[in-house]
């Protein structure tokens, strides 16, 4: 499945080239459902996805990647419950509350403030009303970040 995630992102990467799309994740399940999750730095519009997604299935199929003509394609923006997998993610979601998972299983939740290459840098409430905890975590320490919702 690997050379196919490789070719499908390789007719990928014209179609979102000179845009501010990037490529989330790639899928592919064994009934052939190919599973392509894009992010975009202005927000990832269903009319985005539509346009991505007929170019690239025009071009799947015109490659024969499926010699049969057998496979479906989805293109969306990763769920709201999926883990950042990209530093543009992280640096997307500057100012918004996440949740940090760390290797050690712990979770520290709070704003992402700051994002380098190797680190982040999280605000959290501190113990005393309206005290705020600047904590810096290293990537190498991050099991898994996930935006929170607030409502």
């Amino acid at each position: 499945m690997s050379d196919i995630i490789e070719k499908v992102y390789s007719l990928l990467e014209p179609i979102i080239d000179g845009t501010d799309m990037f490529v989330v994740n790639i899928r592919i399940k064994p009934t052939n459902n190919v599973k392509v999750f894009l992010d975009s730095d202005s927000g990832f519009s269903i009319n985005k996805a539509s346009s991505v997604n007929k170019k690239l299935y025009a071009a799947m199929e015109a490659a024969e990647l499926f010699p049969d003509g057998d496979f479906s394609l989805e293109v969306s923006s990763p769920g709201v419950d999926e883990p950042l997998m990209q530093m543009r993610q992280y640096k997307k979601n500057i100012g918004r509350k996440v949740a940090v998972t760390l290797t050690d299983d712990s979770e520290k939740v709070g704003f992402l403030r700051e994002v380098t290459e190797d680190h982040l840098l999280l605000e959290m409430k501190g113990k005393k009303p309206h005290e705020k905890i600047n904590t810096e975590i290293p990537f190498i320490n991050i099991k898994k970040t996930v935006v929170q919702i607030i409502f």
